[in-house]
């Protein structure tokens, strides 16, 4: 495992001799740029497993993504590898059905500090809520990106990340009430506390995410990349490319469905992934 071999993989040419925000908020960005969120191990009868070997040769030298256990603790290992000043931590999830937030702490995110600030690095929640570049940590700052104004609001000792969208504009009719498409303005993403977590503290939160009948990631083949003007996301045979229009106050989704046969074209296509075994989506 070396960093050359990662700065390659998601394009980032220049130097990282000066630990800056600049810096990190550059390759943050190269890497949801590069590398997708994807769970599709799981529809492909693969076990996914947190370490960090197999994680790099997966994403890194196979041309993989990932999900978050995987995508923010290779980024955590390459910004520590680098020396920056970097703390694991994990966060609850929130459920949209339930309204409320995950029993577990299924989400593994990065606190980087630099100069005294500290900043919430997240380069693998996917989809609509992937933020472009770290968060500074203050509560209640508006804080906007592509996506919308991101929000972390502290209450005793707990964060939450929350974010304020746009208005969905569906180009398929077909599509227009699909509970794919989120239609709330302001919601709430994950919630975490400050406080450090080692890799095996989430070993048997990655077991049940990829077991549980009742697991969203067993129920869902997800595959997103963030692109320069929003996004591109296949969600079991559901394809969408979402374009951002801040100016008009709408995110544009155009959205299809994809026959079994053409499901690793669009991929390779989209994605730039090679699958090694058969997808069940």
């Amino acid at each position: 495992m070396n960093l050359e071999e990662y700065f390659k993989r998601i394009g980032f040419h220049g130097s990282y001799e000066k630990l800056d925000l600049e810096t990190l908020k550059l390759i943050h960005k190269q890497h949801i740029m590069s590398i997708p969120f994807e769970n599709l191990s799981i529809h492909c009868g693969e076990r996914i497993v947190m370490d960090l070997e197999v994680i790099f040769n997966k994403i890194v030298r196979s041309g993989r993504g990932g999900w978050c256990l995987e995508n923010n603790f290779l980024f955590g290992w390459v910004l520590r590898e680098m020396g920056y000043n970097t703390t694991t931590l994990g966060s609850k999830v929130f459920n949209s059905i339930l309204n409320v937030f995950g029993p577990l702490e299924s989400h593994l995110i990065n606190k980087v500090v630099i100069d005294g600030k500290a900043y919430i690095a997240d380069v693998s929640f996917g989809v609509s809520s992937q933020v472009r570049e770290p968060l500074e940590l203050i509560s209640g700052k508006d804080q906007p990106q592509a996506a919308g104004v991101f929000r972390l609001i502290e209450n005793e000792d707990i964060w939450v990340l929350e974010k304020t969208g746009r208005k969905p504009e569906v180009v398929n009719p077909e599509f227009a009430k699909s509970s794919l498409v989120n239609r709330k303005e302001t919601k709430q993403i994950y919630c975490f506390t400050l406080v450090p977590r080692e890799a095996d503290h989430f070993f048997d939160k990655s077991h049940t995410l990829q077991t549980d009948p009742s697991s969203l990631f067993t129920n869902k083949s997800i595959c997103s990349l963030q692109t320069p003007t929003g996004f591109r996301a296949l969600i079991g045979w559901t394809y969408s490319e979402v374009t951002y229009k801040p100016e008009e106050g709408v995110d544009v989704l155009d959205m299809r469905d994809i026959p079994d046969e053409e499901i690793e074209q669009i991929l390779m296509e989209k994605f730039n992934i090679k699958l090694q075994n058969k997808l069940k989506p």
